[in-house]
C-alpha cells in the first residue's frame, strides 16, 4: 500500500504544507485568476481597489473581509505602484492578520477529566469523519478518547462512527437506532470518568429541518452533562463543509442559535474553490478555527498556520 493510500505508511509523505497547497489549489487558482484581471494599471488607485475588494468577494473571502483588505491596502499601498505578485503578498498578509487571532487548536486542559466535547453540524458536512480524526489528533499526544453515538436518529450514523472509531483504535459508547442520545451521553461521560479517559467526543445530530427539536435535544443533553460534570460540555464544536461557500456561514448563525457554538472546524478544503470562506468566517464571527481538513485520510485534518493558510490561500509559494 502506498503513501497515498495510508496515513500509517513508512513511505515518503507529502509534508503538511505541500497538502495544503494541494487542497487549497482550486480557492488560490480562483483567487489568483480574480486578482490577475485587476493589475492593469501601474499604480494603486481607487479604481483598482475596487476591482481588488470585488476580486476577493468573488472568491470567497466575503464582503467584511474584503472591505478590511481594500481599506488596509489603501492605507499602506495607495498611489504606489504594484506589481500582481506584490499585490498577493500584500493580500496574503492581510489575510493572515484575520486569521492569527482565531487560529486556535482544540486542547484538553479540562480538570476533572474528561473533557466532553460535543460536536455539531449538518448531515454531510464531514463531520463523523471529522471526530474521528480528532481522536487521532489527541491518541498521537497521548490523550485516552472515547466516542459517544448521539446521532441515533440514523442508523448509517451509528454505523459510520463504529467503522471510523476501529480505525482511529479508540471505543465507542453506542445504543439502537432512535434511542435516547442524552441516555447514550450520560452512559458515555461515566465510562470516560470511571476508565480514567482523557476527551470525550459526542456525536450529534443534524437536523436542521425542525430548530426547535434540535435546541430541545441538545438542552437535554446538557442538563444531563451538568449532573455529572458541572463545567461540560467543554466544548461546542460546529463542523462546516467548505463547499458550501457563504451558505456555511449562515449554518454558523443557526448553530450559535441552538447550540452556544465555542469554536469550528472546516472540512473539504481540498474539494472547491470556496475555500476563502475561511477568512470569511473568522472575520465575521471571531470564533476559534481548531483545525481544517484538505482529505479523507485520518491525518488530512490539523491545526493551521494562519501566516501558511495565508500564502496558500493568495496562490504564493
Amino acid at each position: 500500500m502506498s503513501d497515498q493510500d495510508s496515513p500509517q505508511s513508512n513511505g515518503p509523505k507529502k509534508s503538511w504544507s505541500d497538502r495544503l497547497f494541494g487542497g487549497f489549489r482550486k480557492t488560490s487558482e480562483r483567487l489568483s485568476e480574480n486578482l490577475t484581471s485587476v493589475v492593469s494599471t501601474a499604480k494603486l488607485d481607487d479604481a483598482t481597489l475596487d476591482d481588488v475588494e470585488d476580486a476577493l468577494i468573488l472568491s470567497d473571502l466575503g464582503p467584511s473581509a474584503a472591505a478590511r483588505i481594500r481599506e488596509r491596502l489603501r492605507e499602506k499601498r495607495f498611489g504606489l505602484e504594484i506589481s500582481e505578485q506584490q499585490l498577493k503578498e500584500a493580500v496574503a498578509e492581510e489575510i493572515a492578520e484575520i486569521l492569527r487571532p482565531v487560529a486556535k487548536p482544540l486542547e484538553i486542559t479540562a480538570f476533572p477529566r474528561p473533557q466532553v466535547i460535543l460536536v455539531i453540524g449538518v448531515n454531510g458536512s464531514g463531520k463523523t469523519t471529522t471526530i474521528a480524526k480528532l481522536a487521532h489528533l489527541f491518541t498521537e499526544d497521548d490523550y485516552g478518547v472515547l466516542l459517544a453515538a448521539g446521532d441515533t436518529f440514523r442508523a448509517a450514523a451509528i454505523g459510520q462512527l463504529a467503522t471510523w472509531a476501529e480505525r482511529a483504535g479508540v471505543d465507542l459508547v453506542r445504543g439502537p437506532e432512535g434511542g435516547d442520545p442524552a441516555s447514550i451521553v450520560f452512559d458515555a461521560v461515566k465510562q470516560a470518568t470511571d476508565t480514567g479517559i482523557d476527551a470525550l467526543i459526542v456525536d450529534t445530530a443534524g437536523r436542521l429541518q425542525n430548530k426547535r427539536e434540535l435546541m430541545d435535544e441538545l438542552s437535554k443533553i446538557r442538563r444531563v452533562l451538568g449532573k455529572l460534570n458541572e463545567q461540560a460540555p467543554h466544548d461546542v464544536v460546529l463542523v462546516l463543509d467548505a463547499t458550501n461557500g457563504q451558505n456555511a456561514l449562515a449554518q454558523i448563525d443557526v448553530f450559535k442559535e441552538v447550540a452556544g457554538v465555542t469554536g469550528l472546524i472546516m472540512t473539504k478544503l481540498d474539494g472547491t474553490a470556496r475555500g476563502g470562506v475561511l477568512v470569511a468566517a473568522a472575520e465575521q464571527y471571531g470564533l476559534p478555527i481548531h483545525a481544517i481538513g484538505v482529505g479523507e485520510k485520518m491525518d488530512d485534518l490539523r491545526p493551521f498556520d494562519p501566516d501558511l493558510v495565508a500564502r496558500v490561500i493568495a496562490g504564493i509559494a
